[in-house]
């Protein structure tokens, strides 16, 4: 006699558990319990809109549309190609992001002041040159820019798409405000602060920005050729679609994509709107179990 299916909340237990581990690493949980568990003054309240948009299901598809724009700044791609390992590690790479923006987001401001440490701290040691002889360095706050507003502004794009309670003018205004707290922390000057400065920014730099071997090979890496088992590629396409759904029309070309026409477009964010919600539902805390008087019998 063979064993009981697993119940739905089984599912959603295992699916969100394995999702977690890999998003967050074999130490996730201890520095979840870190992160939200320590007691101390954090940069930022519980009400922020920060920590609506940064707590969302969302953030995967922002970040896969974050990492495809930034690498089309070649000075960024030779960086990220030469010192970041994403290739040979790409989930070590995700869960280090993951965690920065935890801890920065959530935790106390001290830890939050020592992971920036910790970064800058990198930052400076990346240096070097592009394939065409430019120099480059990761703690450059014009470079520095780049990554911030790109992020930001994909961050931004999948929760106003994806997110479970969009929020409105005034508080996507709030949101970049305070992801303007991080940059300036990790040496960007003067960051957006605002929706209208942070389109203004992201439009500055596009005479900056350029298609490159390695911007189109990271985009068929990302989208055609991730290191995920077989039976997540099918979720992994959906993701995928409604990432690059989100992407400004202007990057689709210089990233090797065809342009989407609108009816495959809208078909990518249904695609997207249903990957994020499956990675929400997996990720849910548990319900609260039902006790017998709420079930309507009478109590022990």
């Amino acid at each position: 006699m063979g064993w009981p299916p697993p119940t739905v909340d089984e599912l959603r237990a295992r699916l969100g558990s394995t999702l977690f581990l890999r998003v967050a690493g074999p130490s996730g949980e201890a520095n979840r319990a870190r992160i939200h568990g320590t007691p101390g003054p954090r940069w930022f309240g519980p009400d922020s809109p920060i920590r609506t948009v940064h707590g969302d299901a969302s953030m995967f598809a922002g970040g896969l549309a974050a990492l495809l724009v930034q690498s089309l700044h070649p000075l960024a791609m030779a960086a990220v190609s030469a010192h970041s390992g994403f290739r040979g590690d790409p989930w070590g790479r995700l869960q280090r992001t993951s965690t920065f923006l935890a801890v920065t987001t959530f935790g106390t401001a001290e830890d939050a002041r020592q992971a920036v440490e910790r970064v800058r701290a990198v930052h400076e040691r990346v240096r070097g040159r592009t394939p065409d002889g430019r120099a480059y360095h990761a703690a450059d706050p014009h470079l520095l820019g780049w990554v911030h507003v790109a992020e930001v502004d994909c961050f931004l794009r999948a929760h106003r798409r994806y997110g479970a309670h969009p929020l409105d003018r005034a508080g996507y205004d709030g949101y970049v405000a305070d992801a303007a707290r991080i940059a300036e922390e990790l040496g960007v000057e003067r960051p957006p602060r605002s929706v209208e400065e942070l389109a203004e920014r992201v439009e500055a730099y596009r005479t900056e920005l350029r298609s490159t071997p390695a911007c189109r090979e990271t985009a068929r890496f990302l989208l055609l050729r991730p290191p995920i088992p077989w039976q997540v590629r099918a979720p992994y396409a959906l993701l995928a679609a409604g990432a690059v759904a989100l992407l400004p029309p202007w990057a689709y070309g210089p990233l090797g994509l065809p342009a989407f026409p609108g009816p495959v477009r809208a078909g990518a964010r249904a695609g997207g709107r249903l990957a994020t919600g499956a990675i929400r539902w997996a990720m849910a805390p548990p319900p609260p179990v039902r006790t017998r008087a709420v079930q309507g019998l009478p109590s022990a």
